[in-house]
């Protein structure tokens, strides 16, 4: 099982970015999705995951109505959008799957990481 994200990089404050995030090695359509970030000297975080079908998502406060988790099943990607980006959003963001069809907030509980990719913000 390999997932690759990508689409981190420096942007202003402000500014919108969309990461990728492309599995391979499973059936992505029976897995849940998330996106959790780390921050220097912090502890890995959730910020949004979807399941299985797309229908529904969960997100935290901290990106809630800035941020948009969805997904392409024949695409094998979960993406996440990401508007307004302030500096305390700076992070590594890594997406997840879990086996399961619906998503949780909790690291623990997910099979797969990918590798992470750096988001920097700055002000």
């Amino acid at each position: 099982v390999q997932l690759q994200a990508s689409g981190g990089g420096l942007v202003q404050a402000g500014d919108s970015r969309r990461l990728s995030c492309v599995a391979s090695g499973l059936s992505f359509g029976n897995y849940a999705m998330g996106w959790f970030r780390q921050a220097p000297g912090k502890e890995r975080e959730f910020v949004a995951a979807i399941r299985w079908s797309g229908g529904s998502a969960d997100y935290a406060d901290s990106v809630k109505g800035r941020f948009a988790i969805s997904r392409d099943n024949a695409k094998n990607t979960v993406y996440l959008q990401m508007n307004s980006l302030k500096p305390e959003d700076t992070a590594v963001y890594y997406c997840a799957a879990r086996r399961r069809l619906v998503p949780s907030v909790t690291p623990y509980e997910y099979d797969h990481w990918g590798q992470g990719t750096l988001v920097t913000v700055s002000s």
